[in-house]
């Protein structure tokens, strides 16, 4: 009997007692940490160090790192910031692409007491220079290919970083040398003296979040939360030394830089580590890997189910993959043809306290709360109120609890961390931005709740589905794209007057592809503009298509009216605008015919 067919048919769901292994394995796993403060994610992979030295860690086509390699990488980092008097408290930034040394680097520091905060590498111009502001770091730790970006970006600071290349980019500049001041320090297990008080309640990493504001903020994430993360999923996942996770999601995001690979590292797992995800070498790379596991954003399922057929597709040791962001036709499409035995989909956020979890496998689903971890979960739905921008009130002056079936914005009750609840909300770096998040006298007085801005819907059965993201917020390329933000960067460019950003819903694709309608005068050099865009936005958020009209309409608080434009969306045949497609086979604008247009909204191009 194969796995698939242990599992029962494509599509079902488990059975209730299959489920119930998979809670109190998670719940199992995590207890620990309350009564342990002072053990770290740094101080397990240490432990395994000691039993499995010589057993691989993480693994990618430049380099190797075994449980003994990662644990003494990581303390030589320690010792490079006990050095350098980085004290606890202080951030370095990282700014890497994916690569094993990328994990012994914020796994080290923080052993320290140091905060990582880990730069998106997609970043360019101001958010990048905001990204680094917000943080004050001291130091940081960049790759020789994002060197300049990096330097003119945190020239802006009051007090910039110093940097320290990670390699040698041949470049005239007389950067210090990470690696080379690495060499000089010991790998062996700190001493006493060497260690700090450091505990599960200090902050050990930043990473960023595009929400509803526009610019990245950076979300506080202490030690007690990774450990949250990282043997939660090893629970639910059952993970062991057998298995091996294909990790092709960025490191500097909390699934693929702490999920993927702390679920792993926590069970003596190993994870296979790729800069980049393709679907042309995709099955390659988990057959000949050997890999077991696969972590996932929806849209990267979806590019394999549309990619040409693959001789290894079906010849894989998949056992589960699990990610968040996965549709109802791309889940059925793709474990039957790829002969997937399971699919376990959740739904959280780097920076919330509201997560679920479709342990069952209910296609389309993005969990549920059973009744028995309603404490732990303290979820609910709210009605929205669209014009006020917020939740609707009652005659109480309470928020509305939705039925079933009724669409709401998802908020989480905010509580005590040292409950082992996940209810905690550690904010961001910025106060102001924190209290943005929070929801006051939602059901009593004085209670207080986080709003995630996600709108869901929960059926009879009592499975929550994602329906959309709430404000100008889209989603595109499993990124959230923050309106504001794009809007500011495209308004720089010259011969711009005004610009109003949105996203349109194109066949084929999840999410929102992004569009902006633009009102210039004088010469507008469309070449220039898209070289423009690729100087100053990371792929994800820039527009895929450009409307070049004379006036946005504006509300009565004169504020752009989008709706109208969200609805006509790229079709040339709703307006006498010219429209064109920002076309990534011949890397430029070009404009949108009746012909081109057709085949967009047929779903033949792969964007």
């Amino acid at each position: 009997m194969t796995l698939l067919e242990a599992e029962g048919k494509t599509g079902a769901k488990r059975g209730a007692k299959s489920a119930l292994r998979d809670w109190v394995r998670a719940l199992e796993a995590v207890a620990p940490i309350a009564g342990n403060p002072r053990r770290l994610l740094p101080g397990i992979i240490e432990e395994l160090a000691s039993v499995r030295g010589d057993a691989p860690a993480l693994v990618s086509a430049a380099e190797c790192l075994t449980y003994g390699e990662l644990a003494a990488r990581a303390n030589a980092y320690a010792r490079w910031a006990l050095h350098n008097n980085v004290a606890i408290g202080q951030t370095v930034c990282l700014m890497l692409p994916n690569r094993p040394d990328y994990l012994a680097a914020w796994l080290g520091l923080t052993s320290v007491g140091v905060v990582v905060a880990l730069i998106n590498t997609q970043l360019r111009g101001p958010a990048l220079a905001h990204s680094i502001r917000i943080v004050k770091p001291v130091h940081a730790i960049v790759a020789a290919e994002f060197r300049q970006e990096f330097r003119a970006a945190s020239e802006a600071s009051s007090t910039p970083p110093k940097i320290w290349l990670h390699s040698d980019a041949g470049g005239s500049d007389q950067l210090d040398r990470i690696d080379r001041a690495l060499a000089g320090f010991s790998g062996a297990a700190l001493k006493p003296a060497e260690r700090r008080p450091v505990t599960i309640n200090d902050r050990a990493l930043q990473i960023y979040t595009s929400g509803t504001t526009g610019l990245p903020k950076a979300a506080n994430i202490s030690h007690r939360r990774l450990l949250q993360w990282s043997l939660w999923f090893a629970g639910l996942m059952n993970a062991g030394p057998q298995d091996r996770m294909y990790d092709c999601l960025p490191l500097y995001h909390s699934v693929g830089g702490v999920v993927a690979t702390g679920a792993m590292l926590a069970r003596g797992g190993s994870v296979l580590i790729r800069e980049k995800f393709s679907a042309q070498d995709f099955w390659d790379d988990v057959v000949d890997g050997g890999c077991t596991l696969f972590q996932y954003i929806g849209e990267l399922c979806r590019y394999l189910v549309n990619a040409p057929d693959n001789a290894k597709a079906r010849a894989h040791r998949l056992r589960l993959c699990c990610g968040n962001g996965m549709r109802a036709d791309v889940w059925e499409n793709f474990q039957a043809r790829f002969a997937v035995p399971r699919i376990l989909e959740f739904y959280a956020a780097t920076e919330g306290n509201v997560s679920l979890y479709n342990v069952e496998g209910k296609v389309g689903a993005v969990g549920r709360v059973p009744p028995f971890l309603t404490h732990r979960f303290p979820l609910a739905l709210v009605k929205f109120d669209a014009v006020a921008g917020e939740p609707a009130r009652g005659g109480d002056d309470f928020c509305i609890r939705c039925g079933t079936e009724e669409i709401g914005e998802a908020i989480g009750k905010i509580g005590d961390a040292s409950a082992q609840s996940g209810a905690a909300f550690e904010g961001y770096t910025d106060a102001a931005e924190s209290e943005r998040k929070i929801l006051r006298h939602v059901f009593a007085h004085g209670d207080a709740w986080y709003r995630t801005g996600d709108l869901m819907r929960m059926d009879a059965a009592g499975f929550y589905y994602f329906i959309d993201r709430l404000g100008d917020t889209f989603r595109w390329k499993g990124e959230n794209v923050a309106t504001s933000e794009v809007a500011t960067a495209i308004a720089r460019f010259p011969g711009i007057r005004e610009a109003s950003v949105y996203g349109v819903r194109v066949p084929g694709s999840e999410g929102a592809a992004g569009m902006c309608a633009v009102v210039t005068e004088g010469k507008f050099d469309l070449g220039a503009f898209r070289r423009h865009l690729l100087q100053n936005l990371p792929p994800y958020a820039r527009p895929l298509f450009l409307r070049v009209t004379g006036r946005i309409v504006t509300t009565s608080t004169f504020k752009h009216a989008k709706s109208e434009l969200q609805r006509q969306g790229f079709d040339p045949a709703t307006t006498s605008d010219p429209i064109y497609f920002n076309d990534p086979a011949k890397k430029a604008f070009v404009p949108l015919g009746a012909v081109l247009c057709a085949r967009l909204q047929a779903g033949e191009l792969q964007l």
